[in-house]
């Protein structure tokens, strides 16, 4: 052995108290990217009880409908979905998103929210200039009112849904992708039209 050999030797015994070998037991899990279903219920419940104490809240779901509720946008369920899985009207399920900052890139895509953002004029004013029905121009400054209070909280209660909600989907969709990947490398290069 050489010396330096021999001091790796001495710092690895030193380090292992003397263990000739050193393992690690192994747990048979699905991966570092599986969560726990009641962790991500409990983090969705702590979300919501925040919201509910630093916002007053102008819906009559209960938390368990809020946390259906944000699964379901996650999800990429439109509130017609959701208000019929949930037995209740699409708008109550709008006033809940916006209640948790769950603004979708398709609701104000017809009108320019910045321009309406701060307009003094009435709803029936700006749904003349913009040709669209006044509970449209109510449902974009709700859209607004619901930005400018995610922003006001530096997005932090939308992170946290994003944290939760979008990690979960990411991996759910990523061991999909591993499982297909792994069979498409295993299946490369055999012969499949075969005849016996």
């Amino acid at each position: 052995m050489n010396e330096k050999t021999e001091e790796l030797r001495d710092i690895f015994t030193n380090v292992t108290d003397g263990e000739a070998t050193v393992t690690e037991s192994q747990e048979d899990t699905r991966g570092s990217l599986e969560r726990d279903e009641r962790t991500t219920r409990e983090r969705l419940e702590n979300v919501v009880t925040q919201m509910r104490d630093r916002y007053e809240f102008e819906t009559p779901l209960s938390d368990d409908e809020l946390i259906t509720v944000a699964k379901s946008f996650y999800e990429g369920e439109s509130d017609a979905e959701i208000a019929d899985d949930l037995g209740i009207e699409p708008e109550d399920v709008f006033e809940a998103r916006m209640s948790l900052h769950l603004v979708s890139d398709d609701d104000a895509d017809e009108v320019d929210l910045v321009a309406i953002r701060d307009r003094e004029e009435d709803d029936a004013a700006l749904a003349t200039e913009y040709d669209v029905s006044e509970a449209q121009i109510r449902r974009y400054r709700r859209i607004a009112a619901a930005e400018d209070e995610s922003r006001a909280a530096n997005d932090r209660y939308r992170d946290e849904f994003d944290s939760v909600l979008a990690d979960s989907e990411l991996s759910q969709r990523m061991a999909t992708d591993v499982r297909e990947d792994g069979l498409e490398d295993a299946t490369e290069g055999m012969e499949t039209d075969v005849d016996f």
